[in-house]
């Protein structure tokens, strides 16, 4: 890994899990560039890092739309320098919650848009610069759907299978180019999370643990550092 100044883009900030991996990154020396659809809300988090010391930027995009998301990824570099490790975390809403029988066209379709397809138009935003860098990473939260098939949220775990897919075939192409792709699996409510706020909406009926954003936040950096894992699971059901 390199030595000088770092650059971590969050996509998906927000108050529980993305301010802590800005928080745990920054710690380290990492300018963080936020992005996320609420102008307001990014304004606030940015202010809350400066005031510990870290050196953080809003940049309000939907990530839904992937133009709108590569233009955000443009002004990042031109305003903060390459960047060194892309984060992606965008929360879920109510169409994910969906019933295998009752998928439909529509939201099958924003829900790949989202989950697959921005993001994988931000790797290949990013990762030529890694690549000639020889260094570099590229991190993904899912939930527990994308490896363990729950029906009750068959709508957003479909396209979280395609990303972990897509994350853990780039960690086996891209370690010899020095640089790491991995999953952090969650299968618990974040603390302080829309989803935890909404638990019994995401429960399907069963017990769900919980764990922090802080302890999450450690094992990325963990698994960025040590880069001897494609996936990390946290599983509290």
């Amino acid at each position: 890994m390199g030595t000088g100044p770092r650059t971590i883009a969050v996509f998906g900030a927000g108050p529980a899990l993305g301010m802590a991996v800005a928080r745990r990154f920054g710690q380290e020396g990492f300018r963080v560039a936020l992005v996320a659809r609420d102008q307001a809300r990014l304004a606030t988090l940015a202010g809350q890092l400066t005031a510990e010391g870290i050196q953080a930027t809003a940049f309000p995009a939907d990530l839904a739309d992937r133009e709108e998301a590569l233009r955000v990824t443009r002004e990042i570099q031109a305003g903060l320098g390459p960047v060194d490790v892309l984060e992606y975390s965008p929360g879920g809403d109510s169409t994910l919650r969906r019933n295998p029988s009752q998928v439909e066209v529509p939201g099958a379709e924003a829900a790949l848009g989202k989950f697959v397809l921005t993001p994988i138009s931000l790797v290949r935003q990013v990762l030529p610069g890694m690549v000639d860098r020889g260094d570099g990473a590229l991190l993904v939260a899912l939930g527990a759907s994308a490896k363990y098939p729950m029906p009750q949220l068959a709508g957003g775990g479909m396209a979280l299978a395609a990303l972990r897919n897509y994350i853990l075939a780039l960690h086996t192409e891209l370690a010899p180019a020095g640089v790491y792709a991995g999953a952090l699996l969650i299968g618990a409510l974040i603390e302080g999370s829309a989803a935890h706020r909404n638990a019994s909406a995401w429960g399907g009926g069963r017990a769900v643990g919980t764990v922090t954003a802080a302890d999450l936040a450690g094992r990325y950096w963990d698994m960025y550092t040590r880069r001897d894992r494609a996936e990390e699971e946290v599983i509290r059901f």
